[in-house]
This record gives structure tokens, sequence and C-alpha cells, in this order.
């Protein structure tokens, strides 16, 4: 099918503007929007359109100003440095063969979509590469958008997703909010989910009017006051497709690039990466951003932090009116936007925000306080009026935005009313999915890794420990200091760290298709919580300190005198002095150890390392769970626990405040905790598992015969391999040889060694090797896997998930031999631990999707290869079928994957 690509010329001009650094030449001219342009056209041209073009606004007014002389009265004049880079930029563009359209009189939006009208007639697809939201009104079946800065493609069913409503509604949509950045008035304080509301309602914005009457409130009365000039809204805000011009799709072939042209130009300007593309020593064009001028790199900044990059800031401290009209008008121009909130507590489900910072550009930002009450605090602006002025460009979604732990700023500022959208970029993540073991992914860490900047710590402003003061006791200007570097170091974080993962598409995408997609996911599971019956927890403490009573005393006859089980050094002399046990595992100082490991090692020896061990499990699970809980719930009796992101190397999701993946499963007193974690009246819990899903994984991945047919047939894979290590039929395993090969199945998957599966099993070393044998004759396919991966990891330094996400191994060739088999061990289970993780993150946002319009159900928690809900009870067999077919379907397998799905009173219940 033939294709055409519209470029947006303007839009790539100020979005590659603003998304770089202000890179130089070697003689001084300012070459970093040229840089961005270039790239994003080298990477078009990959692409293979049969037609192309670029289209730029003309010099000149046009028919919107002769119509409206306030439009666009309020953009600022363009940079001298964005200016002087124009003329470079069509000689590159119109050197590499594109078609330049300048049209006077209509914009540079009339004339693509008037294009795009007559390719689509003509069965052509059409691809408008854009970041302008006006575009949406054009999507249909041949029109699509693409937006290069985010590598998103918008659809039909995209504009209605993000806009909540269809294309053919934009224009009236966009009547509706204006556009502050083309100075289009809209309805007054009508933001886009207002304006979504009553087209959905109305139908369309002239019934609207005509029933404008049948709108209360005061929102009602704006409506009113703007239905003079709500026809002009839609007149200015309507592209034009039927522009008169010289040339047809059929004439806007790419012609031959002008080599030497664009040699001379690129010497000039210090492209390296397009000089040897140019002279056939790169095979493909690199990336946006991917390896800038030799003055001020980038790449230099990745592999060493240059000093533009480290500088100091310049931060602007905003307490009127005038300073944040100024702001509100920059950030509505901004191609990204990156924001911080400070807050009154860590806790995002109770934190008041205390300001918020602001930053555009790298090196500049703003610090707006709006609750400091320390004595003699000058007059701020006032919170709530702050916050709804903010309001519409913090929820709308076509708004690119970027934040530090986004899911943070996203949960406090919801305690304010506002449901942030367009968080495009979070620099935690980037950090995460880039490298996961580089170092931690905090805003101090990164900076000094990446930028080699130093912050400004939290200690530094509000003190140490018991002095420490809250930050809205902080005083203006060290607060809009340590504040506004915040959201300033956050855009130039992801100004080096995006251009690294745009370079690597496996990354790249993990980022954006599965990362980004999850925040808002968490976010509303930890904003709904979980229901909890606190009378339940109260009996289960009760029960659980008298069973802890009873091993107490049963623990004294053992040792035959009283002693504290709480103390490691009477423990000692108790295990290793009194009753002469072997110590098998030491501390860091030769002592004997009595953690758990140690206790496990010598539970065989004696009664009372049992007995401590069965003591030390109900004591965590009391002061963990059973007294913890409900101490903690909210006035509602909810929990909400906080899921990270970015904690486990391999993919994995973890929580805290409290960790709900840590309460056992296989044990009575753990199964009977999960009784407490109930429905409200009218609903029920579902619980949706992963069965044996990193085993089918390692199927997948290993492609071995036998495996694969054991998931394929349906068949107990524990039981199938018993058969195969025993050479017994699967009908005549017994149950202790299935929890042997149970134990296989999942030992060797994490690496475990003949000695180690010898003490599990409780057999001798030389048992142990033979059934280690047996089972890689028997799945050669696995031996083969596993062999791979750990050349792979030599070879590399990294391995993948099926889904492209990378752990490197920065211990794999150490001269250590312990810690080079650790990170062997680590090489073979993080592809399977990897991709499992992955795979309930993709289920976790197909079925957040899907329940979105729903309100008969809430994601509640995501505990390792399950998720739990509460479900409303007369619907709970269509959502258990609806969850299932999405779980099964977040990835395709060799092995089909299988959930095993209840619902009940209580989560125990639902297993």
């Amino acid at each position: 099918m033939k294709s055409m690509i519209l470029i947006d010329g303007s839009s790539y001009l100020y979005r590659a503007f603003h998304a770089l650094p202000p890179l130089t030449n070697a003689q001084g001219e300012p070459t970093g929007a040229l840089f961005g342009v270039v790239n994003m056209l080298r990477a078009t041209l990959k692409a293979g359109a049969t037609y192309v073009a670029f289209v730029q606004d003309a010099p000149g007014p046009t028919f919107r100003d002769q119509m409206y002389e306030q439009y666009k009265a309020n953009r600022p004049p363009m940079p001298d440095e964005l200016r002087s880079q124009i003329e470079p930029m069509l000689a590159i563009v119109g050197a590499l063969g594109f078609p330049i359209l300048r049209v006077p009189g209509v914009e540079a939006d009339d004339v693509i979509g008037t294009l795009a009208r007559q390719a689509a007639a003509e069965g052509i697809e059409v691809i408008i590469s854009t970041g302008d939201k006006d575009f949406a009104q054009l999507v249909d079946g041949h029109v699509s958008l693409v937006n290069t800065m985010t590598n998103t493609r918008t659809d039909h069913d995209a504009v209605v997703e993000k806009y909540g409503v269809p294309p053919e509604r934009i224009i009236d949509f966009l009547a509706l909010t204006g556009d502050a950045i083309d100075n289009v008035p809209g309805v007054t304080k009508c933001g886009p989910k207002t304006a979504a509301k009553w087209l959905s309602q109305f139908g369309d914005l002239d019934t609207l009017m005509a029933r404008a009457d049948e709108v209360g409130g005061k929102i009602g009365q704006n409506l009113r006051d703007a239905l003079e000039q709500l026809p002009l809204s839609r007149e200015l805000v309507t592209i034009k497709t039927d522009v008169a011009l010289d040339v047809g799709p059929h004439d806007l072939g790419l012609r031959e690039a002008d080599v030497e042209a664009l040699r001379e130009l690129y010497t000039r300007y210090e492209f390296k990466a397009a000089l040897k593309e140019l002279d056939g020593e790169a095979a493909a064009p690199a990336p946006a951003a991917a390896e800038p001028p030799a003055t001020r790199t980038l790449e230099a900044a990745m592999a060493a932090p240059d000093a533009a990059l480290a500088a100091k800031g310049e931060y602007e401290l905003v307490t009127t009116q005038t300073q944040l009209d100024a702001w509100l008008e920059r950030i509505s121009q901004a191609p990204l936007v990156a924001f911080d909130t400070e807050t009154t507590s860590l806790n995002a489900m109770v934190a008041e925000v205390v300001g918020v910072s602001l930053a555009v550009e790298a090196g500049k930002a703003c610090y707006i306080p709006l609750k400091h009450i320390y004595p003699g605090a000058p007059e701020q602006l006032d919170r709530e009026a702050t916050l709804a002025a903010l309001k519409p460009f913090l929820e709308d979604a076509s708004r690119p935005k970027l934040a530090q732990h986004a899911k943070y700023d996203i949960n406090v500022l919801a305690n304010h009313g506002i449901a942030v959208r367009g968080v495009a970029h979070d620099t935690m993540l980037e950090s995460y999915v880039l490298n996961a073991t580089a170092t931690r992914h905090d805003m101090d860490s990164l900076a000094k890794l990446y930028l080699g900047y130093e912050t400004i710590k939290y200690e530094q402003v509000a003190g140490k420990g018991a002095k420490q003061i809250g930050f809205d006791e902080v005083d203006l200007d060290t607060a809009c200091t340590y504040a506004a570097e915040d959201a300033d170091i956050t855009l130039r974080l992801h100004h080096v760290l995006w251009p690294r993962l745009e370079a690597e598409p496996g990354l790249r995408d993990v980022y954006l298709n599965i990362e980004m997609p999850l925040v808002p996911v968490l976010a509303a599971m930890e904003r709904t919580g979980v229901l909890i019956d606190t009378d339940v927890l109260r009996r289960q403490s009760q029960e659980l300190g008298k069973r802890m009573l009873e091993i107490q005393n049963t623990a004294y006859a053992a040792a035959g005198h009283e002693f504290n089980m709480d103390s490691p050094k009477q423990l000692q002399g108790v295990l290793f002095d009194e009753l002469g046990l072997t110590a098998k595992v030491k501390t860091p100082k030769g002592q004997p150890s009595t953690n758990e490991e140690a206790l496990a090692a010598i539970a065989d020896d004696h009664a009372l390392p049992r007995l401590i061990l069965e003591y030390r499990g109900m004591a965590k699970l009391r002061s963990t769970y059973t007294d913890k809980l409900a101490g903690i719930a909210d006035a509602a009796g909810r929990v909400h626990t906080s899921y990270h992101q970015g904690a486990v190397a391999t993919g994995r999701i973890s929580s805290s405040e409290p960790n709900l993946q840590n309460i056992p499963v296989r044990t009575e007193e753990g199964r009977r905790i999960r009784q407490a974690f109930v429905a409200p009246p009218g609903w029920q819990v579902l619980a949706a598992d992963y069965s044996q899903i990193e085993l089918r994984i390692m199927a997948h991945l290993s492609g071995d015969e036998g495996l694969m047919k054991a998931f394929q047939e349906g068949a107990d894979v524990h039981r199938a391999t018993a058969a195969e290590v025993f050479g017994v039929g699967p009908e005549k395993v017994e149950p202790n040889q299935r929890r042997a090969a149970k134990a296989i199945n999942f030992g060797l998957m994490y690496g475990m060694s003949a000695f180690g599966l010898a003490r599990q099993l409780g057999v001798g070393r030389g048992e142990a090797s033979d059934y280690i044998a047996t089972y890689f004759a028997r799945y050669p396919g696995v031996r083969d896997f596993m062999e791979a991966t750990r050349e792979q990891a030599h070879r590399d330094g990294y391995v993948q998930t099926l889904f492209g996400r990378r752990l490197y191994l920065p211990e794999i060739a150490s001269r250590n031999g312990a810690r080079r088999a650790g990170a062997e061990r680590a090489a073979i289970n993080a592809p399977m631990q990897g991709t499992a993780a992955d795979i309930i993150k993709r289920a976790m946002i197909a079925v957040a999707s899907w329940l979105r319009d729903r309100d008969d159900a809430h994601m509640l928690m995501q505990v390792h290869d399950e998720l739990v809900f509460e479900v409303r009870a007369g619907h709970a067999e269509e959502l258990r079928a609806g969850i299932v077919e999405r779980m099964q379907n977040a990835a395709t397998l060799a092995v089909p994957l299988l959930v095993e799905a209840g619902v009940g009173a209580n989560w125990d219940e639902a297993h």
C-alpha cells in the first residue's frame, strides 16, 4: 500500500529546541534544534514512505490573523538562537531530498490537512509527524499521527482514549477548552474532562450551545457567557482541508539527496554520525539525539558529565500572580515540562502540597511556595487557587510532563482533586530500565552519576533527626533553591537518559510500553487500598501470642532452662556452648551465627533450632501484620501499600509500608492472615494467579521438547519431571518423588548446585548429582539454554528478558569465584523471573485499561504472580473470565499461559 508522511516542520523545530541542551559547534553557532530535526529526518528516511513532505509555516500573517487580531498574540518572540537555525534546517531538509512546502496566507497545519485529505481519498495511508494535538481532528481510517518525541502513534481509538471524544468531535472539543498557545478563547474553566462530558451528553457543540440553559452551576454560566465567541473559536481551531495548492500527493516523491551539500552542512555543524552515514560508514540513521555535535556533546555527558550539565541553575521564587501567569504561559507552550511537589509527608496518601516546582528548559526553573507556615513567612499565593490554575495543564493528557518518581506526585496531587495525566517520562524509570544495577535511582544518585552534579540534600535544608523540621517550615529562599533544583535536574537528567534509551529499541519499548503505562495503574491501586477486618486480625494476634508462649515453654524445656529467645548472644550460648551443636554458618567476625540460614542448617540436629525458627516466624507475622495492619488502616478500614517499580533488578514489583508480598502462603498462619483481607458488603475478592509461569517461560526460552510437551498437553509438569528422573510411569510417581522433582525444576532454574539440592531434599550429594544429571539428560534443551545463557552473559555482560529488559551483571567477570558463580546463577534465573515480571506488568496494564470505564471492579494488589481484585458479587463470573483472558493474552509463548482464578469473601477463600 502506498504511504505518505507529512512532517510538521514547526513542531519538529520547537520540540527539538526545547528537548535538547543548548548545543553549539566549534564556531559557537547554535545547533541543538538543528541536530534534533536532522536526526528525526534521517529516521524518517528509513521508514521508506512513497510520498513525503516537510511543511513549514510561511512568513507573514494568515487568514486567522484577519479573523481574530488577538490570534497568537501572547506568543513570545522566537529566541534568536532558534531563529538562526531555521535557514540551515531548511537547507539540510532540501539537500536530503524532502519536498518543502511553505504556503503564504495559511498555516502549515492547513497545508498538511489538505494533503492528508487528498491522499486519504486516494487510499494512501497518511502519517502526520507532529506533537500538535490539533491534528487529532484529521485522524480517520487512513490518517494517523506519530509523535517522534514520545514514540507514540495516535489512531482513532487512541484519540478517544486520550481526549474522551472521537476525532470528529475534536474541533468542538478544542473550541470549548480553548488554546492558550494560540490565544484561542474557550469556555472559562472548561477543561478537557468537562468538554468531553458535555460533548458526550449533548452530541456536538451546536446542540450544546442551543441547550446551554440546561448546564447548571458556575461552569454553566461560563458556557452561556462564551456563546457569542464559541463559533469564532471553532473556526480558529478548524484545520482547513481545501487549500489551493500547486502540488498534490503524487508530486511529493523523495528527490535524490545532494550529497555534496549535505557533506558541507554536516561538516559545518559537526554532525559526525550523519557524516559517517553519508560516506557509507553507518548502516542506518541514528535515533534522534543519539550523537550530538562535538562541542558540548550528550555523548560526553553519558560517559563523563560535562561542565554545562553540572552548572548551577537560575531559579525564580514565584510569589505574585503576575509571576504565576508568566509561568502558566511558559508551560502552556513548552513541549515538555518537568514538575515536582514539596509536601508535608512522605506518605502520599496523607501528604499535602507545600509548593510546586516547574522547569521548561535546562538550568532555569521556578518554585511556587503555597503553604510555608514558619513565623514571619512572607505572603504566598493561595494554594487552592494556584492549584486550580495549574489543574488544566496537569490534567491535560496532550501536554507531555516529566517527573522523578511521578507516582508519588500523582497521588499527592490527587489529594487536592487533581487527576494528573500526560506524564510522558519519569527519570527514575529511565535510569532503571537503562541499567537497573548501575546505581540507585533516586535523584541525588542519578545527578551525581550522569551529570556530575552534587544536589542539595534534604537534610541540608530541613536538618536531621529529632531536630528536623517539616518542609513547610523551611524559609522561602532556601526552599526555592532546593525545590526548583529538583525540577531542573529532572529535566537535565532526561536530556541525558532519554537519548540513550531511544538508541536501544528493546529498552525503549520496555520503558514506553511497560514501565510508563504502569505508573498510573500502580498509583490507582495505592489509592484504592485493600479492606481489612480488624476484628479478625485482633483475634489472630491473640492466637499467635498464645502459640508463641507455648513454643517458648517447649524451647525452655528443650534447653533445660529459661533464656531470652530474642537474644543472639544467649542463643549462641545455649545452642553451641551448652548443647554442643556444630555451627555451620559464621558471622563476618567468625562467631557462630543464629540467623535463619544458620538455624535451618542445624534444624535436623536438634529440636531447639526448629522451635526458634517457628517462634520467629510467628513473631514476624504478629509484628508485621496482625498487630500492625489495623494501626495503619485509614478511616474506611483500608490499608494502602506503596509499590516500587525501580527496586528489583529483574523487573519485579516490590511493596512496603506494609509489604503485602511477604505474607506466607504455604503456612496455616499466613493463610489465616489472608482471611482478614476482605471485600465490602455486596462485593467479593477475586484472586487470579499465573500457574508455574517461570517454568513455562523456561520451556519457551529453552525450546526443550519434553518440557514443552508436558505443558502443551496440560500435564502435571512436576509429575512428568519425576517420571523422567526416577524412571517410572507418571501414574506411579509417589508424593515424595513429585516433591523432589518440584525442587529440581525450581532449583535448577535458580542455579541451585548439587550441594544445595542435596540439603533441600535431605539426600546425599552424590544422589543429588545423579538427579541433576538425569534431569539434563531428559531435558537437554534446558541444559543447552543454561550454557548458552552463561556464555552470553560473559560475552555481553548482561542477559535479557523476552521483551528486551536487560539485567547487567557486573560480577560476571569477577576474579572472585563465589561472586562470579553468583552472577552466573543470576544470569540463568533473570530471563525467567524478569520475563514473568514483564508479563504480569503487561497484564496489569491490559486489565486496568479494560476496567477503566467499569464501576464493578478494582485492582487491589499485585503479589508475585498474582493479581487481587474486589468485584461486585453479581458480576464476579463475567469479571473472572475477562481478567483471566487478558492475563493469559499478556504474552504469546510456545506453551500455554495458565491463570487460575477464584472468588470468595476474603483473599484466602478466593484461592
